[in-house]
């Protein structure tokens, strides 16, 4: 159909917009309607999402759009792991933001208490502190009278689709983000819930991206809303990203670069073993039943928090003039391991930089762009080390990177990750997600009829860049820094040294299969 509008609502860490996804019959055109910022606040002593906020301006976007035209329908992505309790239809309060440290009190309990290997093996979820399974956890131990009064739980996705339609239901692709999941068996991980005496009676139904849940409900619903359809995209935002890189699978690392990063391969089933545990691997749903094995790594938040604090000293310094700074600075000088636990609630964070290099005999990075370039050299080795750990334990070889997300925009490190992982890197949509969302909701529309029309639609739609690798031998010893202080953090974090634990025995020439494999096999 010639002319269809669908609006797609991409919401971030950091930030969120309302797209108008055009679509001609053979590409996407997407138009940002409304950008708007993303700040949580503290109350109660929580650090928390502003819903009103949120929604206040999803709803000013969509009116927008819906002043200038006819929308087919819409659907709303966010991060994974977050949710809400509800009662009686009425969200009990703002939802708690993953940065919240009661999670970090109870990822230390739960592992102490239960252990890594019965909370891994029940979820295939890398036990990382910002899952739902710790915020629940938390609110157990800390609130316990707001997680009795709950009848519902609701992820960050469908908080808004229950404001745009009514639905009380959750998406694949982020259900399976909380570590209360269980992939295997296609369902909530019921068996831990009672272990950890955690209430299974707020857990929603779970279906599939491309549902419709109804139409728009409310004041929304005039113009070109009064019809409109509320249809769930992969509505973890990485899933509807990974969506729009054609031919993603088992032989291709994606790299959704944002705020966070999140680094894997698209594979048709689950691996949950003691090995992907002991690799801190994660398996997400994906589009379509696919699976998205991968590790979550920090991302440019780091770099956020640099600028935020350098903001707040009174230096007002572009995300491009500190990726100019650290072009001229040395590089692989300062290696440090991002995903160390210091990094992830907000703050002073050079001054943290500086601590965590003087306390482990580092070198200590003095000005603005040593500490961007320490920040950009540690992000393609956390890149590399994942592709590794993944090759090591699917046996496929990797033989590109395919980056999507607004880090793909910076050119820096882009190339840092060409070298150091060795592999061409091609840089797909800065607005991969919107991207994806839109696509999903074309195909429920009957616009599209499968993935492979997606791949094709989502190609035509966007123009790449590519970097080659630039071989130096100065990555490698880098990269061997960088893996001792991942196994000292590891086991700080009670994880255990997994290289020393480990010892994997593969088949030779062992394969797992991919979405894509299994797609071209039956063609």
């Amino acid at each position: 159909m010639s002319g269809l509008t669908v609006a797609a609502v991409d919401l971030g860490a950091e930030s969120g917009r309302v797209a108008a996804a055009r679509f001609d019959g053979s590409r996407i055109d997407l138009e940002i309607v409304h950008r708007f910022a993303n700040t949580p606040r503290e109350t109660g002593g929580w650090l928390r999402w502003n819903v009103d906020a949120l929604w206040n301006d999803i709803a000013q976007g969509l009116s927008t759009l819906g002043d200038r035209e006819s929308v087919a329908s819409v659907g709303v992505d966010t991060w994974g792991i977050d949710y809400g309790l509800y009662r009686g239809g009425a969200l009990l309060d703002d939802p708690v933001t993953y940065r919240d440290s009661h999670r970090i009190e109870a990822f230390e309990r739960a592992l102490a208490e239960f252990g890594s290997d019965r909370l891994y093996s029940a979820t295939g979820i890398q036990l990382i502190e910002i899952t739902a399974l710790f915020g629940m956890l938390a609110d157990a131990h800390e609130r316990p009278e707001v997680l009795e009064a709950a009848d519902l739980m609701l992820m960050m996705p469908d908080i808004f689709h229950n404001q745009l339609s009514g639905s009380r239901v959750t998406e694949f692709s982020v259900a399976s983000t909380t570590g209360l999941y269980d992939l295997a068996s296609g369902g909530w991980a019921l068996g831990l819930f009672a272990d950890l005496g955690l209430p299974a009676q707020v857990l929603p139904t779970v279906v599939p991206a491309g549902t419709d849940v109804g139409g728009i409900v409310g004041e929304l619903a005039r113009g070109g809303l009064s019809t409109t359809r509320v249809i769930l995209p992969s509505a973890h935002d990485t899933s509807s990203a990974v969506l729009s890189i054609p031919n993603a699978g088992a032989d291709t690392l994606f790299i959704s670069s944002g705020t966070w990063s999140l680094v894997g391969v698209v594979l048709d089933e689950p691996i949950v073993t003691r090995e992907s545990r002991l690799l801190n691997l994660t398996n997400e749903g994906g589009y379509d039943g696919s699976v998205r094995f991968l590790r979550n790594v920090m991302g440019l938040w780091v770099l956020q928090e640099c600028r935020r604090q350098w903001q707040r000293e009174g230096i007002d310094v572009s995300y491009e003039r500190l990726v100019e700074l650290a072009d001229a600075a040395t590089p692989l000088v300062s290696v440090i391991d991002l995903n160390a636990t210091e990094f992830l609630a907000p703050g002073d964070m050079p001054a943290r930089i500086r601590g965590y290099c003087a306390s482990r005999a580092l070198v200590v990075p003095a000005g603005m762009g040593e500490i961007a370039r320490a920040i950009f050299d540690s992000l393609a080795l956390s890149y590399r080390l994942v592709l590794e750990d993944i090759e090591q334990l699917t046996g496929v070889p990797i033989s590109s990177v395919a980056v999507v997300g607004g880090g793909g925009l910076n050119a820096l490190l882009q190339q840092a990750t060409a070298s150091a992982t060795g592999r061409p890197v091609v840089c797909w949509a800065k607005e991969a997600t919107a991207l994806g969302n839109a696509a999903a909701q074309l195909r429920s529309l009957g616009e599209l009829d499968s993935v492979e029309q997606i791949w094709e639609v989502a190609a035509a739609s966007t123009q790449t860049r590519s970097f080659q690798p630039q071989p130096d031998s100065r990555w490698d010893d880098a990269a061997h820094r960088l893996r001792n202080l991942e196994r000292a953090e590891s086991a700080r974090r009670g994880l255990g040294d997994s290289y020393q634990e480990l010892t994997l025995h593969h088949e030779a020439g062992r394969t797992v299969a991919s979405a894509r494999t299994t797609r071209e096999a039956t063609q």
